[in-house]
């Protein structure tokens, strides 16, 4: 780190065009203290000037190698399409320098263990945000502290968004199987993933995943394509503490409900809604009743969870600016709260157990 403390980073992947880099990364370093965004690269030189231009980051270079070697960079942060991470991870374990990628960590197992082995000694993140998210943090707390009782079962139905009737040209990508950024992988590792933050692991899972489109079109013009990535997903699932989990993800949007996430017990009930299917990036909605109580009621998220960008749930920045807070907090203080590679890879073989 420089004299000031601040951990520099430098953002493999950050466009001036959009994308996710720009539109939740970038707004969150500048929300959370203690970072500074130092550095870029992109796909070609002229895509890098352009984006140092439009957010105001003082080193453009030209590679990934050359970004994870400066030394004025402490912490690399991966966010490109995911065929693409293990080339531009390596590099900066190579460095020895800390890595936050986006989730999934590899486009299988395999790869995603081989980072795993290649990480040791270097701290390592993963972008699961939910597991940051103020509302996901609460609704942990307020499951431990016996709000439901002991729990019985959990039930939780989403549509991904993507993977649906059409595709568009930027995530024509997402449709072949190969690339690992299917439904499986992306909605429903990040669901799985939240789920078992609240009520703790699975001990036993099975599954089933299906095509049921595997010919899709164009949103524009209508040009068809094969469709080799899951438009289902379905699984049961039994938790550390007995209780019976049931997810079932479906591609595309629905006109009915996209989704909502029942949690049981012996003394209450909770239901979580979001308006869209990608609901770790958006705003959620916490009903509950317990007790005598005989009718559900909203238990907003307590402000004292909300450690930064407040007011802002609904901003794709807000998860992942949590999840910067709490790195933060690990680099500073030696701790682990947020995950890194193994416990990705753990997830990958999770997912590849359903699959």
């Amino acid at each position: 780190m420089t004299s000031n403390n601040a951990i520099g980073v430098g953002i493999v992947g950050l466009s001036a065009h959009g994308g996710w880099a720009a539109g939740a990364h970038v707004p969150a370093l500048r929300g959370v203290e203690g970072y500074e965004l130092r550095a870029l690269s992109a796909s070609s030189p002229e895509s890098g000037k352009a984006a140092g231009e439009a957010h105001g980051v003082p080193l453009v270079l030209d590679t990934a190698e050359e970004l994870a070697q400066h030394p004025d960079v402490d912490l690399v942060v991966v966010t490109v399409k995911v065929p693409f991470h293990d080339e531009l991870v390596k590099p900066a374990l190579q460095a020895g320098k800390m890595v936050l990628s986006e989730w999934p960590l590899a486009a299988d197992r395999q790869r995603a263990e081989a980072l795993t082995a290649a990480a040791r000694g270097v701290r390592t993140a993963i972008g699961l945000q939910a597991r940051s998210a103020p509302a996901v943090r609460y609704l942990h707390n307020l499951i431990a502290d016996g709000y439901l009782g002991t729990v019985l079962s959990t039930t939780m139905v989403g549509s991904g968004g993507g993977w649906g009737a059409t595709y568009e040209t930027d995530s024509k990508y997402l449709i072949d199987a190969a690339n690992g950024a299917t439904l499986l992988s992306i909605p429903t590792g990040h669901s799985l993933d939240a789920l078992t933050a609240v009520l703790g692991d699975v001990t036993d899972i099975s599954g089933h995943t299906a095509t049921r489109r595997p010919e899709v079109h164009h949103a524009v013009t209508g040009e068809a394509a094969t469709m080799t990535s899951p438009d289902q997903v379905a699984l049961t699932a039994i938790l550390e503490s007995g209780a019976v989990a049931v997810v079932h993800v479906r591609g595309g949007m629905s006109r009915a409900t996209n989704f909502r996430w029942e949690i049981n017990g012996t003394d209450g009930d909770l239901v979580i809604t979001a308006p869209p299917g990608l609901w770790w990036m958006n705003a959620v909605t916490i009903r509950g009743a317990h007790g005598a109580e005989t009718e559900l009621a909203e238990l907003p998220v307590p402000a004292r969870y909300e450690r930064v960008l407040p007011g802002r749930a609904a901003e794709p920045a807000y998860n992942v600016a949590h999840l910067y807070a709490d790195l933060r907090d690990d680099i500073t203080a030696g701790t682990n709260v947020v995950p890194g590679f193994a416990h990705a890879t753990r997830l990958h073989e999770l997912l590849e157990g359903i699959r």
